[in-house]
């Protein structure tokens, strides 16, 4: 398990289970919400090809990482060259109670001000997800996954997430996902 995909809806634990994983593994760290904006215009989606000229810069110059976002255009890119994938699906309540929990995210906003002004926009597309017919639906990112042929998870609460930070703790790193 050195190249590991995350995936799954806007607080449902992405960055969460990523960052811890990456430290406990020792994995390089990628979240695909830093391409897959314009810098100068965080607002305005980078052109497609620009976004996956930078995933693939990452995946050459990292031996070990951990990805995660919710672009499937992004993801079918990553998951070429994955040996495990994770989706999270703890379902619409979870998600909206993580980005209420969801520390300052510097990268994303100027302050926690921002962020939390921000709030009540990130839970209704929250919400959408079930309904949403885009690339960061629950339609997409369910026949992204089942169209994946390799190892892959599918965990749908916080409980299982921690279960697998537990495993790695525990020095059980050659986990076997069937």
């Amino acid at each position: 398990m050195q190249k590991i995909v995350i995936f799954g809806n806007s607080g449902s634990g992405k960055s969460t289970l990523a960052k811890k994983l990456s430290n406990k593994l020792n994995l390089n760290y990628l979240d695909l919400d830093t391409i897959a904006w314009q810098e100068v215009q965080p607002t305005v989606r980078e052109i497609l090809n620009i976004s996956i000229n930078q995933i693939e810069k990452f995946i050459f110059l990292s031996e070990k990482w951990v990805i995660e976002g919710c672009y499937t255009s992004l993801l079918t890119v990553v998951s070429q060259h994955c040996d495990l994938l994770i989706f999270l699906n703890p379902g619409i309540e979870t998600c909206v109670k993580n980005c209420q929990l969801r520390p300052w995210e510097k990268h994303k906003y100027k302050s926690k001000k921002e962020q939390d002004d921000n709030l009540t926009m990130l839970i209704n597309w929250v919400k959408e997800y079930e309904t949403r017919e885009d690339e960061f639906s629950l339609t997409e990112h369910q026949l992204f996954f089942n169209s994946f042929s390799g190892q892959k998870l599918e965990l749908k609460s916080n409980q299982e997430s921690l279960l697998i930070i537990n495993l790695i703790n525990n020095k059980k790193q050659n986990l076997m996902i069937y």
